[in-house]
């Protein structure tokens, strides 16, 4: 196989739900070849209409294919066509469209299939260019283990993977060594600003510090808690943190009970930061600590003017259909998780008895918004906070389009656990928050958490550990 792939490009099959997850697909395979079976392309075009994702995909792909061939004669399209995104761009690689009359589908297989008729194309491409590798890209991961057992190589998606390993991702913090003071503190600056003590150190540990990230010293009597203010080179500015997890200085009624929720606390409350992402498994107080920050920097501080929560509504057992009313009712069945923390917050002031807290809540209920995400698209939010819960399911692409919503004063905040996605297609190493926290790691005007403890309860602890 390493002897074919050095005399001929490799030539990719691909499967039409490769095309629906990324449509740029066609142009990610470098120097090698990529081959579209006319399944492949009546798929596309059973899958067009409409507005969803997939429908955009569809439609986004076939505009590619249409302008790739509109480029050549009718006679090139047999002899291949070069792959070129942009016009003056060198081509990397040939794209061909099925010209085979037929295709080898095992009697074993069901020919009416649209996955089998893909596998026959392959299996007779293997066939016909015995010293060329063919190899089938799908997402389908049952796609690939037939095509495995009929002696075709097959391989998942991988372009749109941020990390193999989601065990790299960047978790915020980072904990400074026992003699981090000695090493790096000689000829230090410290001073005091707005109640905080910065510190100017200097050392070769420093250049791999990040802007906004959290550094750390768990010492019995004092702990060392910092956030990386400046860095160039190797030397950088790190400030100390606000105690969160202080009654004086709670929010809304909410103290941190842990390091990552003090972390998480300040950069919620810092309205320098316009993009906040908060990771973590059920009962970490994502959700919790979020709009704690929200309501007290929106009907406290009036920094923002309201706040709009969304999330993707993907159903964890069988869905239950269509709902009725407005666009918020509809939402609301999937805003559980807020309406619980909700719950918790309105009862944190335990003085304004029970007239004082369902004043409160009306008050709250009025300036938070739920939205649906169907209808984000061409919006622009102003002085707004807004919330993305369950972003773990969204594509980079949806990312892309919901943060982009935001306008001045906005502040975003996207909410997850990468262990539980729902969504088809999308894992650990491909989903929008996987990406999203990957990208903006290191820009001044973003953060990132974490959280690792569960603050639920002990029987949820549990259950999240050994279940």
């Amino acid at each position: 196989m390493a002897r074919k792939s050095q005399e001929l490009p490799k030539l990719f099959v691909l499967d039409t739900n490769v095309l629906l997850h990324d449509p740029t697909s066609l142009f990610q395979f470098e120097e090698h070849d990529v081959y579209l079976p006319m399944v492949t392309v009546e798929e596309l075009d059973n899958n067009k209409k409409g507005m969803t994702e997939v429908a955009r995909n569809a439609r986004q792909v076939s505009r590619f294919l249409d302008e790739i061939i509109s480029r050549v004669k009718k006679s090139d399209i047999t002899s291949g066509i070069p792959l070129a995104k942009d016009r003056g761009k060198k081509p990397s690689g040939m794209l061909f469209l099925q010209t085979l009359n037929g295709s080898s589908i095992p009697s074993s297989l069901a020919g009416e299939k649209a996955d089998n008729q893909i596998l026959g194309v392959a299996l007779e491409l293997q066939r016909a260019q015995p010293n060329r590798a063919v190899i089938l890209v799908s997402k389908d991961i049952n796609m690939r283990i037939k095509a495995r057992a009929l002696g075709v190589d097959a391989e998942d998606y991988y372009n749109d993977k941020v990390l193999e390993d989601t065990d790299l991702l960047y978790t915020g913090t980072r904990e400074l060594p026992p003699d981090f003071w000695e090493s790096h503190g000689k000829d230090m600056q410290s001073w005091q600003e707005h109640g905080r003590t910065l510190y100017r150190v200097k050392g070769p540990l420093v250049a791999n510090f990040l802007l906004n990230e959290f550094v750390y010293q768990d010492h019995d009597e004092k702990p060392f808690y910092a956030i990386v203010r400046e860095r160039e080179g190797q030397t950088a500015v790190l400030q100390t943190i606000r105690d969160y997890a202080s009654q004086r200085n709670n929010t809304w009624g909410i103290v941190a009970a842990n390091r990552e929720q003090n972390f998480a606390l300040n950069l919620l409350m810092n309205p320098d930061l316009d993009f906040v992402t908060l990771l973590g498994q059920a009962g970490t107080g994502k959700t919790l600590l979020t709009l704690a920050a929200g309501l007290m920097q929106t009907l406290e501080h009036k920094t923002y003017s309201e706040i709009i929560m969304t999330r993707v509504t993907v159903p964890v057992g069988e869905d239950i259909g269509f709902l009725p009313g407005t666009e918020e009712e509809k939402m609301t069945p999937w805003m559980g998780a807020l309406e619980d923390n909700l719950d918790v917050l309105n009862k944190s002031d335990d003085e304004a008895g029970d007239w004082g807290r369902a004043a409160t809540r009306d008050l709250i209920r009025s300036r938070i918004k739920i939205k649906s995400l169907n209808f984000m698209r061409g919006r622009t939010f102003l002085n707004k906070y807004l919330i993305i819960d369950e972003a773990q399911n969204l594509t980079p692409k949806q990312m892309k389009t919901l943060i982009t919503r935001a306008g001045p004063g906005t502040k975003v905040v996207c909410l997850g656990n990468i262990a539980q996605i729902d969504t088809p297609y999308l894992t650990e190493g491909s989903s929008g928050l996987t990406y999203v926290v990957d990208r903006f790691k290191g820009w001044r005007h973003s953060g990132h958490i974490t959280l690792q403890r569960g603050e639920r309860s002990r029987l949820a602890d549990y259950a999240a550990e050994v279940l």
